[in-house]
């Protein structure tokens, strides 16, 4: 492929099938990143045809990331999630624990070192925010109790993947470098240092600055200019915060935190949707490119194993911590219901766990190959959690009041 055209045809072919296959998709019910992921495969170098670009794919789909850590920053409420707190935090961190150990022993059992099933299984603890979102919105329970706790979990999960993106390459290192204890603990502790102080000067001056900036950018009036600046500010301390500890996701999750606390953060997010939407569709295409079907045949078992933690394990657990904080049938069925699946942030710390050599190519397959069976298999979770009785009752219509008459004199 001449690398004149390269980025035009890596966009072009991305889009185009992209639309094509996300159409296809929800005709059929199933959530449009089935088909995102399903033309990613078709323009990869697996599958025969035109394969589009796959060293320039991964720098877009890294653009992807940044903006839908923006995005997540910029729908972050700390007042909500405190609403929820005594249920979403136990309860995050209990199944993202259970998940995390049922890879783990998938793992050991497949011959896996110990690293390598850990990871796998803290990969499979996550659930996809965009596919949760989606269900809640058809089923208009976004706004209620159970949407609050649904999302006020997954938001926990989030941070503790934006945590996990910071610390894994200081955890894991390549054979022959191994750090001593003590230079171990130098380095996770300088770089938690370094962490500590990016966070407090953005929460500090963030919403001093930021919010100050973006008034001045509206007084122009020009709408370009002002989705400019938002961009301009997500990618700009994405890449401080990638400069100081090599990660994109910490800075543009603060970026959209700070200017979700100012009064043009309702702006900036409706500014940022279009090409935050753009680009998340190219991550889940790349994500797609470097796939490899051919694991569903030669391993099927293996991938039958890791889908039922995916959907099965992780429903179990996310129902004993519902249960045991003694939610309603409805909400706990629909909080598994919404959890049994992984996605985005799934795919995230494949590549991180491969591109660190702490996965095999083969895991990240089986990875993907579970996200993108449990992302398709979603909507028949949440129609069987309804026929358990996961759908919550109507209320009842309100009693009419008996009439009295009265003697007009």
């Amino acid at each position: 492929m001449p690398h004149a055209d390269s980025l035009i045809l890596t966009l072009v072919g991305g889009f185009v099938l992209a639309f094509v296959f996300g159409m296809a998709a929800n005709r059929l019910k199933l959530s449009p990143l089935v088909g995102y992921l399903v033309a990613g495969i078709v323009v990869g170098p697996h599958t025969a045809g035109f394969v589009a670009d796959t060293e320039l794919a991964p720098q877009l789909a890294e653009i992807g990331v940044i903006l839908l850590m923006f995005g997540v920053g910029l729908h972050f409420s700390p007042a909500d999630l405190m609403k929820v707190r005594k249920v979403a935090v136990p309860g995050a961190l209990v199944q993202i624990g259970a998940a995390t150990a049922l890879g783990w022993a998938l793992g050991r059992l497949l011959g896996m070192g110990d690293l390598e099933a850990a990871l796998m299984g803290f990969a499979l603890s996550v659930a996809s925010t965009v596919v949760l979102l989606r269900a809640l919105e058809e089923r208009r329970q976004v706004k209620g109790e159970i949407g609050g706790i649904a999302v006020g979990w997954l938001i926990v999960e989030d941070l503790v993947i934006v945590i996990a993106l910071v610390m894994l390459p200081l955890l894991i290192v390549q054979p022959g470098q191994a750090l001593g204890a003590a230079e171990l603990a130098k380095s996770i502790g300088w770089t938690l240092g370094k962490v500590a102080v990016f966070v407090g000067a953005m929460l500090f001056i963030g919403p001093r600055v930021l919010p100050w900036v973006l008034v001045r950018i509206a007084h122009t009036k020009s709408r370009e200019l002002f989705t400019l600046g938002v961009l301009a500010i997500a990618l700009g301390i994405a890449w401080v915060a990638y400069a100081m500890f090599h990660s994109f996701a910490l800075g543009a999750f603060l970026a959209g935190l700070v200017l979700n606390s100012s009064p043009l953060g309702h702006n900036a997010a409706e500014r940022s949707l279009p090409l935050r939407d753009a680009f998340a569709v190219l991550f889940f295409v790349s994500v797609g490119m470097l796939f490899d079907p051919s694991i569903l045949v030669r391993e099927p078992l293996t991938v039958l194993g890791i889908l039922g933690i995916v959907i099965v394990g992780k429903a179990l657990a996310a129902l004993a911590i519902t249960f045991a904080f003694k939610l309603d049938k409805p909400t706990s069925l629909t909080i598994a219901a919404s959890l049994a699946q992984i996605g985005e942030f799934s795919f995230i710390l494949a590549a991180l766990g491969v591109s660190l050599g702490a996965l095999s190519q083969q895991t990240h397959d089986l990875i993907l190959a579970a996200a993108l069976l449990s992302i398709s298999l979603n909507p028949f979770v949440f129609a069987l959690t309804d026929r358990l009785g996961g759908k919550p009752k109507p209320p009842a219509p309100p009693t009419a009041q008996p009439v009295k008459l009265i003697d007009v004199v």
